[in-house]
């Protein structure tokens, strides 16, 4: 049988624009990973009589119909209802969903409504899609001999945690999943999409693996993607067009796949033993909150001093006033002063300071808002700073993140200069 895939996406909430639907990314993704052709996406609201109209075109031209959303317990939750009906199928109380949520209220002290009954409710000859993380159960239905329906929860967590637990040995136990997509994913700072894509034009035309250039928010990406039988063999195709684009643009690439600055520059500070306390100004403490980001970041980031006033740079990190008074606080001088400020006060191997305008006001001719020193101090007493200059145009918070990035980005390469 030819498999094709459709995603129905309910939720009034999505075609307003309040939330932003990343379930339908999340399900492509996954969907293409294990090699199962997906043409058609639609977004409905939370409304019985359109979702049915929906699902009567998916019905008539795709065998796996996954939705997202419309399984919780309030009036507008509706879609477990809605395909019931369209199937002309009763719905049932399953006895040991309603006991497991039950059990799931009581282990947080919820109080459990009437109202959560419903998420016990599925189709006459439906299974249940198990819900690991959350109290809405999912659905798995074969209502038609060519067609199978699974149905998550619209929160994206619930619907990552059941899709990782079940799907992918559902599939292949149907005899669906006769070759996988597998991915390695080049993280780069500091070199444009354009530029990256120059330097290994010449891949662009393979056919297998295929190598494509994506950027998102400063950073770019080139992902190598294979299709094999399974994920050893499509590694081994990855490997020498990894190697080879390596070897071309190295010296850019900070990671691979789930890697993140902050999670690169937390490995170099483990392997070797050391520390980092962090000095910000314009970004407020989002490096620190970067590298708390990371599981574990304690055993190396000691902490931070948020310095948005010029009398915190003097009083918490010995910050000269003469030379902010003539300088500035946005200075290489400053920017050095607060780096081994930091590192002395919190008693860290690194320090690294942050002192920037981030706009939209308070730019001068000499001074223009994106300007950003970034100061760093490393264990051998060494301190220095580094110029930068980000665009304006994209408002404030691109100002701040750059900056952080930047910030990270130079404690790993000062890392990879060490050796």
């Amino acid at each position: 049988m030819n498999i094709s895939a459709e995603i129905i996406c309910v939720g009034t909430e999505l075609l307003l624009g309040e939330i932003l639907n990343s379930n339908a990314q999340y399900l492509a993704q996954q969907l293409a990973q294990l090699g199962i052709p997906h043409f058609y996406q639609t977004v409905v609201g939370d409304n019985s009589e359109r979702l049915q109209k929906v699902l009567a075109i998916a019905a008539g031209r795709s065998n796996l119909i996954i939705t997202t959303g419309g399984l919780g317990p309030t009036p507008d939750d509706l879609t477990t209802a809605a395909i019931a009906d369209f199937f002309a199928t009763p719905l049932v109380e399953r006895p040991e969903l309603w006991a497991d949520i039950q059990r799931k209220f009581a282990y947080t002290g919820q109080k459990i409504t009437e109202n959560n009954r419903k998420q016990a409710l599925l189709p006459e000859g439906a299974d249940t899609l198990p819900n690991p993380v959350g109290s809405a159960p999912g659905m798995i239905w074969q209502p038609r001999p060519t067609l199978l329906i699974l149905t998550f929860p619209g929160v994206p967590f619930e619907l990552h945690a059941m899709w990782e637990a079940t799907v992918p040995d559902l599939l292949r136990s149907r005899g669906w999943l006769e070759a996988i997509f597998h991915s390695r994913e080049l993280l780069y700072f500091g070199i444009s999409e354009s530029a990256l894509s120059e330097r290994v034009n010449h891949l662009f035309n393979l056919s297998n693996p295929t190598v494509a250039p994506y950027a998102s928010y400063g950073q770019a990406r080139l992902r190598i993607t294979a299709r094999a039988s399974t994920i050893a063999e499509a590694l081994e195709l990855i490997a020498p067009i990894e190697a080879e684009i390596l070897q071309l643009t190295g010296e850019h690439c900070f990671g691979k796949d789930d890697d993140t600055l902050a999670s690169v520059a937390g490995q170099y500070l483990r392997q070797h033993n050391q520390t980092l306390a962090v000095a910000e100004s314009c970004t407020g403490g989002w490096l620190g909150e970067m590298l708390t980001e990371i599981p574990g970041s304690s055993d190396y980031f000691l902490g931070g001093i948020i310095s948005y006033s010029n009398s915190v740079k003097i009083e918490q990190l010995g910050v000269s006033a003469a030379d902010l008074a003539e300088q500035g606080a946005v200075s290489e001088t400053v920017a050095i002063q607060m780096a081994r400020g930091v590192k002395q006060k919190l008693q860290s191997d690194w320090g690294i300071s942050i002192t920037g305008i981030a706009g939209p006001d308070g730019g001068s001719e000499t001074k223009p808002v994106g300007l950003v020193y970034i100061g760093i101090a490393n264990p051998d007493g060494e301190v220095r700073a580094i110029k930068h200059q980000f665009s304006p145009s994209r408002g404030r918070n691109w100002v701040r993140r750059m900056s952080v990035y930047s910030a990270l980005n130079h404690l790993r390469k000062s890392f990879v200069m060490i050796g």
